[in-house]
């Protein structure tokens, strides 16, 4: 799989060393003449210098034969029109723009572009792992548009004891796995939750709150 990443910085560099890592191959484009000097020296990955905005420079850069383009400059209209040329211009399949202005992420989405904001993606974490202590584990996947969370059901839990038949969830909720002294159990309509066992749950950000409240019974 061939994946362009166009940015800078301690961010690329860890993403890029996690790509060639699981044997990518890797073309990264980088404005910085000194640091596509860095870059091409610190990892197995081909460096290209040169504004990544600029067509030709993604041609050059190979983006017509990529199956990927990651955006993350710290300039949003630069993701947006990296990943539009990416997609329009060489039919990328797959395009994903950072989003610096959190606010500008809805606005991609409009265009037609996939956008992530880390500022969405780590208060969302905070607010989550503070709110419930049973929270273990929380990841927001599909662009933020799923939560796939793990969480431990305490002896007072409201369904400890209870079979999942009988316990009513909203809309677009599901229990995917129960764990039970570290086995891993695909659950139905039969199965019976205990205290200590760890659920995960799929939910929508809209849902999320509720779904929890359900099962630990404390609010989000």
């Amino acid at each position: 799989m061939k994946i362009l990443i166009i940015g800078g910085g301690k961010t690329l560099y860890f993403l890029s060393r996690n790509f060639t890592a699981k044997g990518y191959e890797l073309v990264i484009v980088n404005r910085d003449r000194e640091e596509c000097v860095q870059l091409a020296r610190q990892l197995s990955a081909t460096v290209v210098c040169g504004d990544g905005s600029d067509a030709g420079i993604l041609r050059d850069a190979g983006a017509m034969g990529a199956e990927a383009v990651l955006a993350v400059t710290p300039r949003d209209q630069d993701n947006l029109v990296i990943c539009q040329l990416a997609s329009l211009q060489f039919g990328v399949p797959r395009v994903l723009a950072l989003a610096n202005d959190p606010e500008n992420a809805e606005i991609f989405d409009k265009l037609g572009v996939s956008a992530f904001s880390t500022t969405h993606i780590i208060s969302s974490l905070i607010e989550q792992r503070a709110a419930l202590e049973q929270i273990t584990n929380l990841l927001p996947v599909g662009e933020g548009r799923v939560n796939v969370t793990e969480i431990l059901l305490g002896p007072d839990s409201p369904v400890a004891g209870k079979f999942l038949k009988d316990i009513t969830l909203p809309e677009n909720a599901l229990v995917a796995v129960v764990i039970r002294n570290d086995r891993p159990i695909v659950p139905r309509g039969a199965s019976q939750l205990l205290a200590d066992d760890r659920l995960v749950l799929i939910t929508l950000p809209e849902n999320h709150g509720p779904v929890l409240k359900i099962f630990t019974g404390e609010e989000k």
